[in-house]
């Protein structure tokens, strides 16, 4: 049996395109060959991850498929684009229902990448976005963080954070170890946030493009740890 394709694709688009890029998220749910699970995503800086977040010049889509997938409608309406293919370690949690990353298991070394994603119940939205400040400078300052931003399907009740990270370490101490982050987790049960909910961690296994547009803050240090 062959493994799935992961990937994460992201576009900035410029300010005069920002229509026609709506409109390619409008048609963006026709079926694919070879894709099985796919969502395309509006994006946020990554600053607050609450509404007023949206970067309406970003745009990005993950994809599950038995071959290589592309998109040349976006690729030419953009100025930056980047993709980063991805080996699932661990999924938990559904997707609109599904659970659409078979996790390897495998213990990597270099660079992870995590992707949040919850539908917010509308009674505990505005409980939910009061705690969202403090996990977002927390995060802001982590060590090993290398890029970050929001994702979403819709500006309000879906929302999701893609974070890539030097290494597993790295995204454990924050997760863990970082008191706003663990404080919100341990709410999570009972405050009942989330219709639905989905963590998922993956390998980076390359990355090609313009890693600026995932909002990548590496050093030089970085660049060799990462250097494929």
């Amino acid at each position: 049996m062959t493994a799935d394709l992961v990937a994460l694709h992201v576009w900035r688009v410029p300010r005069r395109a920002v229509g026609s890029a709506m409109l390619r998220m409008a048609f963006a749910r026709r079926r694919r060959p070879g894709v099985r699970f796919a969502k395309f995503l509006g994006t946020g800086t990554g600053l607050s991850f609450g509404p007023g977040d949206s970067d309406l010049t970003r745009y990005a889509a993950i994809t599950v498929s038995d071959r290589p997938v592309g998109f040349p409608v976006w690729d030419r309406i953009a100025v930056q684009q980047a993709r980063v293919d991805l080996e699932p370690l661990v999924s938990r949690g559904e997707w609109s229902g599904h659970s659409p990353f078979q996790p390897t298991g495998r213990r990597a070394d270099g660079p992870i990448l995590a992707v949040t994603r919850a539908r917010l119940r509308p009674s505990r939205a505005v409980r939910f976005w009061r705690a969202v400040p403090p996990v977002a400078r927390e995060l802001a300052t982590a060590e090993g963080l290398l890029a970050r931003f929001g994702i979403g399907e819709a500006p309000i009740g879906w929302q999701g954070t893609v974070s890539v990270w030097r290494s597993a370490a790295d995204l454990t101490a924050f997760a863990y170890r970082q008191p706003e982050h663990r404080a919100a987790i341990a709410r999570t049960p009972a405050d009942r946030w989330y219709a639905e909910e989905l963590f998922a961690r993956f390998a980076v296994l390359d990355i090609s493009g313009d890693r600026t547009v995932l909002g990548w803050t590496e050093t030089a240090d970085d660049k060799e740890r990462t250097k494929r």
